[in-house]
Formats: structure tokens, C-alpha cells, sequence
């Protein structure tokens, strides 16, 4: 693995002599690294930071994966056993390094892309990187991330509230807020998970502020985790699927309408289907049970120190964490390539290209209920088969 002291030099002209670039360093970009070297093709990673999967060493410190061990492995390579069923994060980000290690990926770290075009004739992909560079693929694979950009919604007085206020990406531990009054906005996962670490770190008081109540689901039923299920059923019809978790739901799940969060209205699928993935409780079912975590309505605006609930409520914490989620962040990279749609969204994904731009691959920009890990690694395959059959990159040196 090359170190950030590493220059990406342009490469030859010769279309046949053209490396595949892959801009992210993180499991997806290292997947598709391997996957292409492993048939025989050149690929250079291209992370910005100064090494790989800088968004997991940035998590918070509770963080376990989801997911299972097994089903979260990355092509070439098992995570070890001693990592668990469910990973932790700091085992992630070893695992990432032993990866990038034991493939013999080549990685050139301190270089960030700013911009992707195609080649003056046509035969490959431009990259505007920092130091000036020009760095000439023929195929380029996108995987900068999910969690690129935290999002932060443009409420009313947000400029003015005098607490303290972070989005969840800073949040690391429950420590600074022990004692305290917090609110957390956003009840994805990440939201969930924060509001009972803050619980069991010691906060005052912990209230999660909803807009639309979340499907719940239970990692692991009776040893059979939730991922299973979604593997299963992702290629089921959609209502069927919102059927049958319906009634696993009622069986499964308490109902905390009392505690103010009412069972979903829409299925479980459709509102994955529409990037709503279902929140896996790893306690927050029992801590708004016993009131430890206070539901309350959605925020609206800050006023001063105070904070403007949907129903009329002012409430003043003494921190707000942002659990709002991120954006993808790539318009500014390929926004001018007709390449996303309206919600700034890869409009092709893994093997396919969207029509105008062969070879530009993309990965890591869906959120499927089968796992992201296990769709990153299924991607790889199949990026790394597209660009083999399209041809015109550098091989590797045999043996």
C-alpha cells in the first residue's frame, strides 16, 4: 500500500496503457480494488485522507456493525472470528487495513479528486486532483461514500441558538454529557443508537424528536439475525414483503404508541424502497418503555436557546445532537456528466453506467435492507467483470 508521500503521476497516452481509478479508500473503493486486481487489471485507489476507511475511524465509539460478521466481509478476505457476531468499529477499521494490506492494493493517500470529465477523445476519464494533477483511467469507480456530507436542515434561528449543537458525525461518546439535558433529532439508526448511549453514559435527560415514526426491528430474533430476513426477501414483490412484516412486527415489536412513537402507516418496504432503512433496536425499545427516552415531535425551528417543537412546544436543552443524516456529496465531482438525478443520486449503480459516460462506475450509494457490506462486495464482482469485458485498461505484470 503506498503511503500519502505516494504521487499519482499521469499516465501514458496509449488507451490501452490506462490504469482504473477507484476515488474513495473506504470497503467499497477497496472491493472494487481487489476485485479488479484479482482479474489481472491495474487499480489505483485515490483517498483524500491519510489513510483507508477514514469515515469509520470516525464513528461513534459504541458503533458495532449491524450486520453480521460473516455477511460483512469484503471479496478475498473472512473478518476474523474473534471479531464477534456483530463487529465493533474499531475491528472494522482493522479489518479495512489488513485488507488493503493483504491484497497489496495500490493506494495513493492525500489525494482528493475534485472533478471527473471525460477524455478530450473520448477513449477514457480526466481527473482533476489535488497538487494539479491530471490523471488519465480508462474507467473510474465511485465509491466516496454514503455518509459523505453531513446534512443539516436549514431550520428557522438555527444561527441564533446559544446551546450546543453538533450533527451526529461529531458525536463520539456520552461522556461530555453526562449530567445534561440533550435532544437528539432523527431516530434513523444512528439517532436511536446515540439517544441510549446517552441514556447509559449518564445525560440528565435524553428526548428524541420524530417526524415520522420508524419501522423497528430486532437485530437478531431467536438467533436468526434481521440481515437474513433481508437477503431473503429483497427480490420478493414489495407489498408481499410489507405484508408479512406487518404481522412479524405485531408479534415481535411492542407497541409504544402511548410513548409516542405509533407503528408506521406505510410498509416496511416501501419505505426502504424509498431509502428509509428499519431502525435495529439495540435498546431503544426498552429505554422509551421506562421513559429513559422521551419521544417528542419534530423540531421546526431554534429560537435563542430554545427549541420549537412541530406541536407548539418550546423546549431548551443544553445540547442538540443532528442525527439528520448526510448527502452524497458528488455534484461538484460529476454533476456536469448527466450521471445523477434529481436528489443529487447515481442514476446507474455497480455494473451499470448511465448512458454518455462507459466506464464510470459507481458504488456505495444505495442503503439495501440485505446490508450494505454484503452489496459492496457483490458490487466489486461485478464492476470488476464490466470493465474486464469493456477492455482497454493496464494489466498487471504476470508472474
Amino acid at each position: 500500500m503506498t503511503d500519502s508521500s505516494t504521487s499519482a503521476q499521469p499516465t501514458a497516452p496509449n488507451p490501452a496503457d490506462r490504469p482504473v481509478y477507484v476515488i474513495g479508500g473506504g470497503p467499497g473503493g477497496l472491493a472494487a480494488a481487489y476485485a479488479l486486481r484479482a482479474r489481472g487489471i491495474r487499480a489505483v485507489v485515490l483517498e483524500r485522507s491519510d489513510r483507508v476507511g477514514a469515515s469509520w475511524r470516525r464513528h461513534y465509539d459504541r458503533l458495532r456493525l449491524h450486520t453480521t460478521r460473516r455477511l460483512s466481509a469484503l471479496p478475498g478476505l473472512p473478518m476474523p472470528r474473534r471479531f464477534g457476531r456483530w463487529p465493533a468499529r474499531d475491528d472494522v477499521v482493522r479489518y479495512l487495513e489488513k485488507y488493503a494490506e493483504h491484497h497489496r492494493l495500490e493506494i495513493v493517500t492525500g489525494v482528493e479528486v475534485s472533478r471527473v470529465e471525460r477524455t478530450p477523445d473520448g477513449t477514457g476519464w480526466l481527473l482533476h486532483a489535488t497538487g494539479g494533477r491530471e490523471l488519465t483511467g480508462a474507467a473510474v469507480v465511485v465509491a466516496t461514500g454514503y455518509n459523505h456530507t453531513p446534512r443539516v436542515p436549514d431550520w428557522p434561528g438555527r444561527a441564533t441558538y446559544t446551546g450546543e449543537f453538533l450533527h451526529a458525525s461529531a458525536y463520539r461518546a456520552p461522556k461530555p454529557y453526562a449530567g445534561r439535558d440533550v435532544l437528539v433529532v432523527g431516530v434513523g439508526n444512528t439517532g436511536a443508537e446515540i439517544a441510549v448511549d446517552l441514556v447509559e453514559g449518564g445525560a440528565a435527560r435524553v428526548r428524541l424528536a420524530v417526524r415520522t415514526p420508524p419501522h423497528i426491528v430486532r437485530r437478531s430474533t431467536a438467533g436468526w439475525p434481521a440481515q437474513y430476513s433481508g437477503v431473503l426477501v429483497r427480490r420478493l414483490p414489495v407489498g408481499l414483503v410489507d405484508r408479512v412484516s406487518r404481522v412479524q412486527a405485531r408479534v415481535a415489536i411492542p407497541d409504544l404508541s402511548a410513548h409516542g412513537l405509533p407503528r408506521p402507516g406505510s410498509g416496511l418496504y416501501s419505505r426502504v424502497r424509498e431509502g428509509a432503512i428499519p431502525v435495529q433496536d439495540v435498546g431503544l425499545i426498552d429505554a422509551v418503555r421506562e421513559g429513559t427516552v422521551e419521544v417528542v415531535a419534530a423540531v421546526e425551528a431554534f429560537d435563542g436557546g430554545e427549541v420549537v417543537l412541530a406541536d407548539g412546544t418550546r423546549i431548551t436543552p443544553d445540547a442538540v445532537i443532528a442525527a439528520t443524516g448526510y448527502v452524497r456529496g458528488l455534484e461538484s465531482l460529476v454533476g456536469d456528466l448527466g450521471v445523477l438525478d434529481g436528489r443529487g443520486r447515481p442514476v446507474a449503480h455497480g455494473a451499470r453506467t448511465a448512458p454518455g459516460a462507459p466506464g464510470l462506475h459507481f458504488t456505495g450509494y444505495t442503503n439495501p435492507i440485505s446490508g450494505n457490506l454484503r452489496e459492496l462486495a457483490l458490487d466489486a464482482e461485478r464492476i470488476a467483470k464490466a470493465v474486464a469485458r469493456a477492455g482497454g485498461v493496464s494489466r498487471l505484470p504476470t508472474a
